[in-house]
């Protein structure tokens, strides 16, 4: 029998259930390297400078959907915990259904406005052109995208964490398999790898909807529903903390390139992508974990079964607090030879690279906390710390930090400047869980 939402998780079980999790994410994580790695080698360096400019604009619209799934899972989860699984399938239809609206809509508008954003964000020439080619043809696929996102936390929802892992996995190598046809065999350039990426994308939206549309298809399915405006205001405010990670991490990303053009040139900005590549990978643990456990604590949530929340928040600790250190323990270790991979053919960028990622990776040993927390209480159903949090660590502590910090370190300054404010937005984490008590909310 497979585990279950209303489960008592000891520390295997937990770890059983959110493993697939995890999985997903990291795997999803290694197949954006590679999109960049084909686009880099088999294109040419504008061609991935353009696609790493406008990429960011378009995993902000794509996150709309991780927003509903992260929003909406646990509302439902919750609903589902206090034994009405009937309104439970309503409300999952409903976060379905306005995706796939939202989807449409936003990229119809998106496909029109697309030239004159990406030229008011600076970009020109053929680097210009290169953005609206490939944003145009990712487009059209944004609803499915919007929908792969949203199903990662609905499976999990749906105690199916192993076939989100699967959809994962199937999605992540149809897009290397094609980028490989597409850019190195029939070397169609840059509208092959966004081919490959909006082709993946389509498979990973359409699969779930797919099984979510058979009857039988177990706890969750798609059925008929009614507009629910609290709930749809309810479930955006939930997950919005998830849409402000994203929005301020691309705000963020423009800033630390700002100060390395000014402190290290088109060198400093090189070794940052590197940094970022990695940090996706790393991250993705974290993520994956807190994405796996948010349906159970919203579950218990609803339930009200606070001896099984505080367990569960004691067990995470301990659990992210392992993970933690050995990434650490693991970046100092891989630092030069992921550095060699990336950028091995510049010695001195190598070099530079190299020392900003043993620097970085002590951010790992605090931004496990962080993540867990505005996750954990999106799950509570209190989106306005989950959002609080999010804003905090993700915007205003690392742009603070990256505008102070290299006046007094130069360059390495930068590199310690995530490393600051992660550290802070741990302590600030740890004190918003101490007092939350476990009350019904309203």
């Amino acid at each position: 029998m497979g585990i279950q939402l209303s489960d008592h998780f000891n520390y295997k079980r937990l770890l059983r259930f959110t493993f697939p999790s995890m999985v997903m994410m990291v795997f999803t994580s290694l197949y954006s390297v590679v999109d960049g790695f084909f686009v880099s080698n088999f294109v040419g360096k504008t061609p991935f400078a353009a696609v790493n400019f406008i990429m960011p604009v378009l995993v902000i619209l794509g996150s709309i959907g991780f927003m509903f799934g992260s929003g909406g899972s646990a509302l439902v989860s919750k609903t589902m915990g206090e034994g009405d699984m009937d309104k439970a399938r309503r409300l999952f239809s409903l976060f379905v259904y306005s995706t796939i609206a939202c989807g449409v809509v936003i990229s119809i508008i998106s496909f029109m406005i697309i030239r004159p954003l990406a030229a008011f964000m600076g970009a020109e020439g053929d680097m210009l052109n290169n953005c609206v080619t490939y944003a145009r043809i990712i487009l059209p696929s944004l609803p499915f995208f919007m929908l792969q996102f949203e199903f990662q936390s609905f499976f999990i929802t749906a105690e199916k964490p192993q076939l989100g892992l699967l959809v994962t996995v199937v999605c992540g190598l149809t897009n290397m398999v094609l980028d490989a046809l597409f850019m190195a065999v029939f070397s169609w350039g840059l509208v092959g790898a966004a081919a490959a990426t909006a082709i993946s994308q389509v498979l990973g939206g359409a699969i779930p909807m797919i099984y979510f549309c058979k009857s039988s298809s177990g706890v969750l399915r798609l059925t008929e529903t009614e507009l629910d405006k609290k709930a749809l205001i309810k479930a955006c405010a939930n997950g919005s903390s998830e849409l402000m990670s994203n929005i301020s991490t691309s705000i963020v990303s423009m800033l630390y390139n700002f100060q390395l053009m000014k402190y290290a040139g088109e060198n400093g900005i090189a070794a940052y992508g590197v940094l970022m590549y990695v940090n996706m990978i790393f991250l993705a643990i974290f993520i994956g974990y807190s994405t796996g456990v948010a349906p159970i604590v919203s579950y218990h949530y609803g339930a009200e079964n606070h001896a099984e929340l505080k367990g569960l928040l004691k067990k995470s600790y301990v659990i992210i607090g392992i993970f933690a250190a050995a990434m650490f323990g693991l970046a100092e270790v891989l630092a030069k030879p992921l550095a060699e991979i990336f950028v091995g053919y510049d010695e001195g960028l190598m070099e530079m690279t190299t020392r900003a990622f043993m620097i970085y990776s002590f951010s790992f040993l605090f931004s496990g906390i962080s993540i867990y927390g505005s996750s954990f209480f999106t799950a509570l159903n209190d989106g306005l710390t989950s959002a609080l949090i999010s804003f905090l660590r993700s915007l205003l502590f690392q742009s603070a930090a990256v505008m102070i910090l290299p006046m007094i370190l130069g360059i390495d300054g930068i590199w310690f400047s995530v490393v600051a404010a992660e550290l802070v937005a741990a302590v600030m984490t740890v004190f918003f869980l101490a007092a939350r008590k476990f009350s019904p909310g309203p």
